[in-house]
């Protein structure tokens, strides 16, 4: 594609904001520039319309990427910005909150359906998102476009997890790497993690993800200073440093009651580490066959604390189970596309956007 062209991305959280969607707007800019795409990735969730068009006025992008509908493509209709820009092609790409929390409700559903229909293509990186796309919003299938998706590495600096963590060599650290708010689950693990801790001595827990709900985060806050002896909070581990951080994790947590498809459990794998996720639709392909290569996960029943419970005493004390799952998912990372491919793809469906007919 040609050299000149001009990306927009706009998401609610961009870097130095650790959250998942900055960590895939990031990987996207880091891909496509070097495709030879001008990007910038716009950070959405404290921008007003107003600056907005001042942003586009200024970029002069040929398309502009909305990752996360709700929260970032639904900027693009208000009337203001469709009056100078409604003609600019849009894409976007929905987050997990979007199909499996916002599109539940009525106001949500009709926010996201008028901007899918704004939009020339709408773009999904996990057949579970497709799915649920076709059935709630049928008229769209056609727009409904596939991309891989990536995960990447930013460097490799060190970073002492154990350490971090107040561990001993002989303990066993679950890791969660999650923003602290309520769809990620982060403090009902927390608790939990106290229950399991009578059955499973030597257990120790970090948390690292930086607070996005004030107030969820200050309850977990105060539940994790009273547990000092089983948990710790990090709020922010640099991107160059979290290979070396799952480096030192023996188990990879994710509490969440919905998902899209999670950087951190492709991250988890890549770094051959094993997962103990939540059976949600997001999240059951950790537990699958493919290719003849095993699980590469646990799943427990989110309904059930006492399942999460059992699975976490299961994997503090089977060593065996942990290698396996991890020795799968290390085989399943490698045969996953790389940024390229990922970037190749998203030009395709950019290309085709620019090119279709308003």
């Amino acid at each position: 594609m040609n050299s000149a062209l001009r990306v927009i991305i706009l998401t609610p959280t961009g870097l130095p904001n650790l959250t998942g969607n900055a960590v895939t707007a990031e990987r996207w800019r880091i891909a496509l520039s070097r495709e030879g795409v001008v990007v910038r990735v716009i950070e959405t969730q404290s921008l007003d319309p107003a600056g907005l068009i001042r942003i586009l006025e200024h970029f002069r992008p040929h398309i502009v990427h909305a990752h996360h509908i709700s929260r970032a493509g639904a900027l693009m209709l208000d009337p203001r910005v469709v009056q100078k820009y409604g003609h600019l092609p849009l894409v976007v790409s929905p987050g997990g909150t979007d199909v499996n929390l916002h599109m539940r409700k009525e106001t949500g559903m009709t926010l996201i359906g008028e901007t899918c229909r704004a939009a020339r293509a709408v773009i999904v990186q996990s057949p579970e998102i497709a799915r649920i796309l076709e059935e709630l919003l049928p008229d769209l299938k056609g727009r409904i476009a596939a991309a891989p998706k990536s995960f990447l590495w930013f460097g490799t600096d060190p970073f002492d997890l154990r350490t971090s963590a107040g561990c001993r060599p002989q303990d066993i650290l679950f890791f969660m790497p999650a923003g602290i708010r309520p769809v990620k689950g982060n403090l009902e693990c927390l608790l939990a993690m106290e229950a399991a801790q009578t059955a499973c001595p030597g257990l120790r827990v970090v948390f690292a993800g930086p607070a996005l709900d004030a107030g969820y985060a200050g309850r977990f806050r105060k539940e994790i200073q009273r547990m000092a002896s089983l948990a710790t909070w990090i709020p922010s581990i640099p991107l160059p440093a979290m290979f070396s951080a799952y480096q030192g994790a023996d188990v990879v947590l994710n509490h969440s009651i919905s998902e899209g498809f999670s950087n951190a459990l492709l991250e988890a794998m890549a770094a051959g580490r094993p997962v103990l996720a939540s059976d949600i639709p997001g999240n059951r392909w950790l537990s699958e066959d493919k290719d003849g290569i095993g699980p590469c996960g646990c799943l427990f029943n989110p309904g059930k604390p006492g399942d999460f419970i059992r699975k976490i005493n299961h994997l503090f004390h089977d060593p065996a189970i942990r290698e396996r799952l991890a020795a799968n998912g290390r085989l399943r990372a490698a045969t996953w596309p790389g940024p390229a491919e990922e970037a190749r793809r998203l030009l395709s469906i950019y290309a085709a956007a620019i090119e279709t007919p308003v």
